[in-house]
């Protein structure tokens, strides 16, 4: 009797039924992964096009808003300036922006007068004489008066800018004056030695390493400096003789750098009272109703600054002021 084969399983997995199954399903699986990570690019790259359209639309819309929307009055009124924070190349008191703000207010038909709102510490010489320079032009040529009025702060190089008016008006606790200039910055050498660090300097030309903060300053580059210092405080004592005229009291501190309220200010004759922008408007410009002419930062400009783009303006201005400032 022969012996019969072993019993078979009832049911094969399906996999064994049918070869290849498995590698099917695992294909199938991974060209569905492909199609949805390619539906979920298109989705994103839908989205970013239609946030970069957002943010296009915005600097334009916002570009128009600040050329066109700040002038509201029809009839006479005060021109406003505002002078905040540092004076400097690329800085909302920068020359150029202060500068084209006094030129639309003193041209407008509806002007009856300027007023100057300052806060600020002061910054570059050049802005600030600038600046300055301008405020006499646009008086001679319009014949409207222009008043500065100084709130919190109003000292060295913004200063300057207010001598230029035909008054000045502050707060008994205003901080004014500070005429005077400097030039700073850090002298590292003492520290290198006492690391052992050694600078490597090469240059071609005497003091071409003027005011390297790395090597010993000599007797003769400080000198220099100080010669250019004096040279800067001459142009700024000039500028406020000129503008203040026999109102002002000189003694041997009015020059020396000294801040001073703006009580103190009045009684020396830096300032001629006190003030604020409405009560000016009102009582010695005669026109309550006040515009604002100050040129405002627009949107592409706060989208710049806010991802890095202005690093290198700021990197450019710091060189070329070389240090030396009226604050």
């Amino acid at each position: 009797m022969s012996a019969s084969p072993p019993d078979l399983p009832a049911q094969r997995s399906e996999s064994s039924a049918q070869p290849g199954a498995w590698e099917r399903q695992v294909l199938e699986k991974l060209v569905l992964e492909v199609v949805n990570e390619k539906r979920r690019a298109r989705r994103w790259s839908i989205f970013f096009r239609f946030v970069l359209l957002g943010i296009v639309a915005l600097i334009f819309f916002g570009g128009m808003i600040t050329e066109f929307g700040s002038r509201t009055a029809t009839g006479p009124h005060t021109a406003l300036i505002e002078l905040n924070g540092e004076i400097s190349i690329g800085s909302q008191a920068s020359a150029d922006n202060i500068n084209a703000a006094l030129q639309d207010a003193f041209s407008s038909p509806d002007t009856r007068g300027v007023i100057l709102r300052i806060n600020s510490p002061g910054g570059s010489p050049v802005q600030a004489s600038q600046i300055f320079a301008e405020i006499e032009r646009l008086r001679a040529k319009y014949n409207k008066p222009v008043y500065a009025v100084c709130e919190e702060v109003c000292a060295s190089g913004a200063y300057y800018v207010a001598a230029a008016a035909n008054d000045i008006y502050v707060n008994p606790a205003s901080l004014v004056g500070s005429i005077g200039v400097l030039m700073d910055g850090f002298g590292f050498s003492g520290l290198m030695d006492k690391l052992g660090v050694t600078r490597r300097l090469l240059t071609a030309g005497a003091n071409k390493g003027f005011m390297d903060p790395f090597t010993p300053m000599p007797e003769n580059q400080k000198t220099y400096a100080l010669g250019m210092l004096e040279q800067i405080h001459k142009q700024f004592i000039a500028a406020v003789e000129k503008g203040r005229g026999v109102r002002l009291k000189v003694n041997d501190e009015t020059f020396s750098g000294l801040v001073w309220t703006g009580e103190s200010a009045v009684k020396q004759g830096l300032a001629d009272g006190y003030g604020d922008v409405d009560q000016i408007a009102r009582d010695k410009i005669k026109a309550p109703e006040i515009v604002d002419y100050t040129v405002q930062e627009n949107v592409a400009e706060r989208l710049a600054k806010r991802f890095g783009a202005s690093l290198g303006m700021g990197a450019v201005r710091e060189l070329s002021n070389l240090g030396w400032s009226l604050r």
